[in-house]
């Protein structure tokens, strides 16, 4: 899991930052990127994947890496920008902004995926990144519970949809909520799903938005 920090650092880099993104998936909320620079040969064996880790624990190593991190950096790309553009283009921009928003000077990057970002700084895509590189899986880690902690927020707005449950993914229940109660304005009404679902109804005005 340290391989490719091991190899930028061989090659005369000095701080390296692992990025990564949650929620691509989801019908509702966000997109969140995190970026992480630990310090040099920084190990730890827990870190990984975050789909592979119980929410206990993902909430036990993101607050290690707090602790442990030279700097961490979230970016947040809302659902209108999602349906805007693209979920792809706006999960490029949350991991953009979780980068610029690194209060550290990095010199590298070790991005998941196989999408650069636009930056001057040096970078390396990493397909599956988040198994191979204990930066990345901490910027999984980061990104994941960041973006769990939003959504439980959006939660007590819409409990309609128990986001607190299913974090806007496309659950069962999700899904017979949407076709109860229609979309609310943190829905991806881009995704067919929910288009096909709500069609060119209005969102539903919850009390929260007047």
């Amino acid at each position: 899991m340290t391989r490719y920090e091991l190899r930028a650092r061989e090659r005369g880099f000095k701080v390296i930052a692992g990025v990564d993104e949650a929620g691509r998936g989801p019908l509702a909320g966000p997109v969140v990127a995190a970026a992480v620079v630990f310090p040099g040969g920084y190990r730890n064996g827990d870190i990984r994947d975050s789909k592979k880790l119980s929410a206990a624990k993902r909430e036990q190593l993101y607050q290690q890496i707090k602790q442990d991190a030279l700097a961490i950096g979230i970016g947040v790309v809302e659902p209108s920008v999602i349906d805007a553009t693209n979920i792809l283009r706006a999960s490029i921009a949350a991991m953009e902004e979780a980068v610029s928003n690194l209060l550290f000077p990095v010199d590298y990057l070790l991005i998941d995926g196989n999408h650069p970002i636009r930056t001057a700084i040096f970078q390396e895509t990493i397909v599956k990144g988040d198994d191979r590189s204990v930066s990345i899986a901490a910027a999984s880690i980061v990104a994941k519970v960041s973006r769990d902690q939003i959504m439980e927020i959006y939660h007590r707005q819409y409990p309609h949809y128990n986001f607190l449950g299913n974090k806007g993914y496309g659950t069962k229940e999700h899904r017979e909520a949407i076709r109860k109660y229609g979309c609310c304005k943190i829905h991806r009404r881009s995704f067919k799903w929910v288009k096909d679902q709500a069609g060119s109804q209005a969102l539903i005005p919850f009390p929260d938005e007047g």
